[in-house]
């Protein structure tokens, strides 16, 4: 424990080097002697301990925690900060391609930048250099499986990096008094190298229930290295904001022709593996995600751990709770601050199974102090307002326990599951071979998606239709909507397609249709109604579906379904997004570098 905490706290010491403030304390600070590093990472259990310290960033108060998972990839054409029009503090300039330099939320010291992504980075730094020297870590052993973990715990800290700032310092190994102040490095370079890093990993670490291990989500295993390699794999050569414009990368090396054909082998190794599955049901996968299940095997390839006092996915993602409740006891208004848009409801087929899990237009309203379950105040459901819907992926009700934490509830963050990687399959095979190739992967996507009864028309008519490569590719970045609002993956995704402006324009005009009822949107009801289902709990709601105009009778009330107003839709961004697609560096990490750091893409 005490050579751990050494190990620890030199990697905290040295990335508050890189602020000025601290580099004098950096400097002064007495390394573990090579002798105490021999002895950790020769050591399987002290080296685990080490390698464990790497994911403490994650839930550091403004890192992840509070920060990153919060607020990166807000708004985009399906999600929304459900805030986005207000101007009482700088929380909606995140969201809304509006970010300073000096933005208050951000502006610190604590922020993710440092204490949370170049913390966990030099903590990787200093685990991989210690295995390599001392721990001869081979394909197989305990000391292997470490080093395959910490390059990938470096790799998804850089991922984060770059699709929030794009060029940022790279550090590949642990910090010295000469390298404390470092410019800002070719992105390119960072996405070779962990791509290189990644492939390594692969030969290190086992497949999901390989080990002891790997039969948790919470620690990484092969199909989720071979993921996550595939996914910045078709970032590396995707479309991004340059300092001259929006365009693919220019290295030889991060070309379509070869980063698609390395993410389609990645991914076919995945689904060839057999070792991780859909399940069998998209309401089951995510209240076996709210239920904490992590158990490996699954859908889900690897998810960030929290404890029950860190992490706010809930706090932040889940249908709202207007106060405390039977299902959560951390005070009020919990959950969303994120929402679908209003028309993502309306643009899935209504008989598509997601639908109802992704959209949810209710609240749950302030509880009844005289009316208890299981000795607590019971709140019902209340519908909230057109311009504010909530994502039903994340769900206070559908956990195996009461939430405590004032301002956390505990729920990992599911960072990549088996979906993406049949999505990223389909794609690649659609680029590389054509959509004969593709079909079946979107097919097994989209086969969960409707009953049984449906799949003759839903499936596989549906994909016979799509005989030429641009149908596909549109069809795919459809379903990439259906399949993911609200897990924080479109942003990216349009990006890397050079379509984040015009989805974005063509969100805000399908808006102004549906507020209207014209257009695409011209059969959306105006009038809802409603009634408790026998529980005296639960909605039963008619009118939410296209056509349903007429009152159902006895028993329901009416409710108008039309706020939402023209200066809500135009906050979907107060930029041209394709201008503003990175986060400008805090201005207290340019004012403490020395000079070397500055900021491109218009800020």
């Amino acid at each position: 424990m005490k050579n751990y905490l050494i190990i620890s706290g030199l990697a905290l010491a040295s990335v508050f080097a890189s602020c000025s403030d601290f580099a004098d304390d950096f400097l002064t600070t007495e390394s573990p002697s090579s002798l105490d590093e021999a002895k950790i990472f020769s050591t399987p259990g002290l080296a685990a301990g080490a390698v464990d310290g790497i994911k403490i960033p994650f839930g550091d108060t403004e890192s992840y925690r509070g920060r990153f998972l919060p607020w990166y990839g807000m708004n985009t054409d399906t999600e929304w900060y459900n805030s986005s029009e207000s101007t009482s503090n700088d929380k909606a300039d995140l969201a809304t391609y509006d970010a300073k330099p000096n933005n208050s939320e951000m502006n610190k010291v604590t922020n993710v930048w440092a204490t949370g992504m170049y913390a966990g980075i030099e903590r990787a730094n200093i685990c991989i250099r210690g295995l390599r020297t001392y721990g001869n870590p081979t394909p197989g052993s305990e000391l292997g499986y470490l080093l395959g973990e910490s390059l990938t715990l470096r790799a998804v800290y850089y991922a984060d990096l770059l699709k929030a700032w794009g060029d940022v310092p790279a550090r590949f190994e642990p910090i010295t008094p000469e390298t404390v102040y470092l410019p800002k490095s070719s992105r390119d370079i960072i996405y070779k190298q962990i791509i290189a890093d990644l492939g390594e990993a692969e030969t290190l670490v086992p497949w999901p229930n390989g080990n002891a291990a790997t039969s948790s989500v919470e620690r990484v295993n092969k199909a989720f290295v071979k993921g996550l390699r595939a996914k910045l794999a078709l970032a590396a050569s995707g479309y991004q904001q340059y300092p001259d414009g929006v365009r693919r990368s220019n290295d030889p090396e991060l070309t379509v022709q070869k980063m698609y054909t390395l993410a389609l082998q990645e991914c076919r190794d995945v689904i060839n593996s057999g070792t991780a599955k859909l399940e069998p049901s998209f309401e089951g996968l995510w209240k076996k995600y709210n239920q904490e299940n992590t158990a490996a095997g699954g859908e889900s390839l690897w998810e960030i751990p929290f404890g029950a006092g860190r992490g706010r996915m809930l706090f932040t993602f889940a249908v709202n709770h207007t106060n405390v409740d039977q299902y959560q006891a951390n005070g009020s208004n919990k959950g969303g601050q994120g929402g679908p848009l209003p028309t993502v409801f309306y643009d899935y087929d209504v008989k598509d199974l997601r639908r109802d899990v992704t959209c949810v237009p209710y609240k749950w309203g302030a509880p009844s102090s005289t009316v208890l379950t299981n000795g607590f105040p019971t709140a019902k459901q209340e519908l909230g307002a057109l311009n504010r819907w909530y994502f039903g992926k994340y769900r206070y009700e559908w956990m195996n326990r009461r939430v405590t934490s004032t301002n956390d509830d505990g729920v990992n963050k599911m960072y990549m599951r088996y979906g993406e990687v049949l999505l990223m399959a389909a794609e690649t095979a659609n680029e590389l071979e054509g959509p004969s190739a593709a079909a079946v992967y979107l097919k097994m996507l989209r086969k969960r998606a409707f009953s049984a009864e449906d799949q003759a028309v839903k499936v596989d008519a549906y994909i016979n239709s799509l005989s030429s490569k641009t149908a596909m590719f549109n069809a795919i970045v459809r379903e990439q909507e259906f399949e993911f609002t609200g897990e924080m993956e479109r942003k990216q995704a349009l990006i890397r397609w050079n379509l984040l402006g015009t989805k974005m324009a063509e969100a805000k005009l399908a808006m102004t249709d549906l507020k209207n009822r014209t257009g695409a949107y011209a059969d959306v009801p105006s009038v809802l109604y409603y009634k408790y289902a026998p529980d005296n709990v639960s909605l039963i709601i008619y009118g939410l579906n296209r056509g349903e105009f007429n009152d159902p009778g006895a028993g329901y009330t009416s409710f108008a379904w039309t706020t939402l107003s023209d200066s809500k839709i135009s906050s979907l961004y107060r930029n041209n997004p394709d201008t503003k697609q990175f986060w400008p560096i805090w201005q207290v990490f340019l004012d403490s570098s020395n000079g070397l750091l500055v900021n491109d893409y218009g800020y």
